[in-house]
């Protein structure tokens, strides 16, 4: 605990006591503050936070039990996707002689607010995070306490603050729907993420984008908000394929909602890619395996998971980084996408 720690542990010209004298509270306040807890007010943890910060009252010394570890925090570890983070992440940390440990928790957004007293405790070497952003306030904690942050961005736009590494979306669905078009597909239906995450919308004006390139129209009957999951995908290809004009290609912003589309295919006796041509995303490994194999755009997220974890490596080290990579994406053709009525 910090409170145990003598105060030329620390770099700045104010003490644990005189944080405390000028916010009113008392020392063992201060040093909750500094650890993480949660017990103490919202608005007297942002006053000492930025008594702190005023004060540039930073540790300087590596504390004896902080651990080597990289911490890798995902709203959720079902997707297959997220094996491929977790393995970049892994090479980078066996190469360094750390660790990774894994922790779930919060929304697509942002961790949930248990997390930041469990990480504050732990005190990794740094933390990579897959989420869009941070919360102002888990960013001052994390940064008051020389935890470096990189965020993995498949999902969305980070703050300018936030060291991030992210791919080319939109580029993405442009490329996919210039294949479609390409083809000869005039009618294209589009099953995008969630709404509310900003690579969807990317994708998305990549689909449109490139038809309107063609010259075709956009047609809003076409387009449906999806969930990155089979059974979303599944859901909504249902709807795009019992339209009275359905589409003879299909555009998932994701792999696991292209394979849900080959099902929904197949429940209506389409044949792929004769009937319907299918197009995903991310390119994970089980995309090469689907029947027939599929069409997709390959995010490089074995990449992204290095730069990440050398990102926040080079940040511990104090190091000048940019803030932030964007990867390139690339259209892998198999065996899913054809032209229209093709025998």
């Amino acid at each position: 605990m910090l409170s145990d720690m003598r105060d030329d542990d620390y770099a700045g010209r104010i003490t644990l006591a005189q944080v405390a004298q000028q916010a009113g509270v008392s020392i063992s306040t201060v040093s909750k503050v500094l650890n993480g807890r949660q017990d103490v007010a919202a608005p007297t943890r942002d006053k000492i936070e930025r008594l702190l910060d005023e004060n540039a009252y930073r540790r300087t010394t590596r504390v004896a039990h902080e651990a080597p570890l990289i911490e890798l925090v995902f709203h959720e570890l079902e997707s297959v996707w997220a094996l491929e983070l977790i393995r970049g992440v892994e090479r980078v940390a066996k190469a360094n002689d750390a660790s990774v440990v894994l922790t779930e928790s919060g929304t697509r957004q942002a961790p949930g607010p248990e997390w930041i007293e469990g990480v504050l405790q732990r005190r990794p070497l740094g933390v990579v995070l897959v989420f869009s952003t941070l919360p102002a306030e888990v960013k001052q904690q994390l940064r008051s306490r020389s935890i470096p942050f990189v965020v993995i961005d498949p999902a969305g736009d980070p703050d300018p603050d936030v060291p991030s590494v992210g791919s080319a979306n939109w580029s993405g669905g442009l490329a996919a729907t210039r294949h479609l078009v390409q083809l000869g597909h005039r009618r294209i239906g589009m099953i995008t993420g969630p709404e509310d995450v900003l690579c969807s919308l990317a994708r998305l004006d990549g689909y449109r984008s490139a038809l309107s390139m063609a010259g075709l129209p956009v047609d809003p009957d076409l387009v449906r908000y999806g969930d990155f999951h089979v059974e979303g995908g599944r859901e909504r290809a249902a709807e795009l394929l019992d339209l009275a004009d359905p589409p003879t290609a299909i555009f998932a912003g994701s792999d696991l909602q292209a394979l849900g589309v080959l099902d929904a295919a197949r429940l209506r006796g389409l044949r792929v890619p004769e009937d319907l041509s299918v197009v995903g995303y991310d390119d994970v490994p089980l995309a090469k395996w689907s029947s027939p194999a599929l069409t997709t755009v390959h995010q490089p997220l074995l990449e992204m998971a290095e730069g990440a974890a050398q990102m926040l490596l080079r940040l511990r080290a104090k190091e000048e980084v940019a803030t932030r990579l964007e990867l390139a994406t690339s259209l892998v053709v198999r065996q899913s996408t054809a032209a229209p009525g093709s025998h």
